[in-house]
């Protein structure tokens, strides 16, 4: 039942803009998998063979590691509501952090310039697969709507208490692979 594809078409690309959470997975040798689930509100299609979406600070950065080690990254959204239906998008990621000029691009692009708090980088992904999968036995969902926990807390932190917290906690991986996190 799975279908492939060289590029997101447009029928993709409505499906990817009717959804309000994707996954992220990542991994290099000798590493843990990471899989890590993302609202859309910072998901933004590019171009039928590259997205990317605005990273807000987190507690680890372990697709900036792996990233910088393997480069493989895959992205899975799944339909909860309707008719059911599994896309992935597998391609090469890189990350841009704070500050360079990727990063004020994409800010440009998207944000109108304005940097939204807790930002921390951007992931690229260069995709050069698209697969659909049935989908079949993913349960139905109602969003109840956005959890406002990790702007609150990157609000209380203010920019300065970011920066001391992505020193602490975004410069390695849980597997003491580097990141490459720089603050711009």
């Amino acid at each position: 039942m799975a279908k492939q594809f060289p590029r997101i078409d447009e029928r993709l690309a409505g499906f990817i803009d009717a959804q309000a959470i994707f996954f992220t997975a990542s991994a290099a040798e000798g590493t843990r998998i990471n899989i890590s689930p993302r609202p859309t509100d910072h998901f933004h299609r590019l171009g039928p063979n590259a997205v990317a979406y605005l990273d807000l600070t987190g507690s680890g950065s372990e697709t900036a590691a792996h990233l910088r080690v393997d480069g493989r990254l895959t992205m899975m959204f799944c339909a909860f509501q309707g008719a059911p239906l599994i896309l992935r998008l597998h391609g090469q990621g890189r990350v841009a952090f704070r500050g360079s000029p990727d990063y004020r691009a994409f800010l440009e692009a998207h944000y109108a310039g304005v940097e939204p708090v807790g930002a921390r980088q951007v992931v690229f992904l260069d995709i050069d697969l698209v697969q659909t999968s049935c989908g079949f036995k993913v349960p139905l969902f109602e969003p109840a709507g956005e959890r406002p926990t990790l702007d609150r807390w990157a609000e209380a932190k203010g920019e300065e208490g970011l920066r001391a917290y992505r020193q602490e906690k975004n410069l390695t991986s849980m597997d003491g692979l580097p990141t490459g996190f720089v603050e711009g």
